[in-house]
């Protein structure tokens, strides 16, 4: 497939059911799009294969696990060089604490999602960002007091 792939409607059931569950049987699938398992489980692998589907994992509930607090933090950079961004970009990539961290366009650089033990925690990683010296200007740091919505994004028809 081309890295903008013609998508039929059976492709796009097939993406929104493992989506919505991702240990599906090969009969559950075919059974939920409609389809017999052979040619079911052969689109699925075709999507796999052409990146699509880019892995499975389990959706765990962290905090009946563990104390937690998850941070949303604004992160603007002293410099705008390509080096700036990939010096922050690998620093980030090598922090466990730090979930998402996306690129962004407008005032802010990057918006990081991370999750922590608690509030001193996330002080102390800020602390440390600061001190190791990974271009960070100024930052803005909003404690998520609950989650509302946390979906993947829907497949268009």
């Amino acid at each position: 497939m081309s890295s903008n792939p013609k998508l039929d409607r059976y492709d796009r059931a097939i993406l929104r059911q493992l989506q919505r569950q991702g240990r599906m049987t090969k009969v559950a699938l075919a059974e939920a799009v409609n389809l017999s398992p052979t040619p079911a489980h052969d689109r699925m692998k075709k999507l796999e294969k052409a990146g699509l589907i880019t892995g499975y994992r389990a959706e765990v509930d962290l905090r009946r696990i563990a104390p937690m607090t998850e941070v949303l933090v604004e992160i603007t950079l002293s410099n705008h060089r390509a080096e700036d961004f990939r010096r922050f970009e690998k620093e980030m990539e090598s922090r466990p604490e730090v979930c998402t961290c996306w690129a962004l366009g407008g005032g802010v650089d990057y918006m990081l999602r991370l999750v922590v033990e608690d509030v001193d925690a996330y002080q102390r990683l800020m602390d440390a960002l600061l001190e190791g010296d990974v271009g960070i200007d100024r930052y803005f740091g909003y404690i998520v007091t609950k989650p509302v919505i946390d979906r993947p994004a829907r497949i268009p028809d």
